[in-house]
């Protein structure tokens, strides 16, 4: 059974920098994708950003581009989200989650219907 765990969340002031991390277990399939969701307070899951198992493509949203960087330690099953120039709108439940299937710069999931396992999510809060 696929579990994804998340770690890595805090409170941050603006301007400042998060390592979250998503550690995974059980994938058996190697072609998948794994997805960052961040939600806010009273708003819907917005997929912030995507690597694929395949070639490393990444996907970022047009909100956290250039200020956060997906990678993936295959040794250690673990994708990373770094999170930089954080801002107050950054606040939210990062939750990691998993997408089955053949991605690459093609094409990355970014719906939350194409996410199959979901972790638990970590706060982030950023605020002075």
């Amino acid at each position: 059974q696929v579990q994804l765990v998340e770690s890595g969340g805090g409170l941050v002031q603006p301007g400042g920098s998060l390592r979250l991390s998503c550690a995974a277990s059980g994938l058996t399939i190697p072609y998948y994708a794994i997805g960052w969701f961040r939600q806010a307070p009273g708003k819907e899951h917005e997929m912030i950003s995507c690597i694929s198992s395949t070639d490393n493509s990444t996907l970022y949203s047009d909100s956290v581009k250039g200020r956060f960087t997906i990678s993936r330690d295959t040794a250690k099953s673990t994708v990373y989200l770094q999170m930089s120039g954080l801002k107050p709108e950054d606040t939210g439940v990062y939750t990691c989650a998993v997408s089955h299937g053949y991605y690459s710069s093609y094409y990355l999931p970014q719906g939350t219907h194409e996410y199959d396992r979901w972790g638990q999510g970590t706060q982030v809060t950023v605020s002075s």
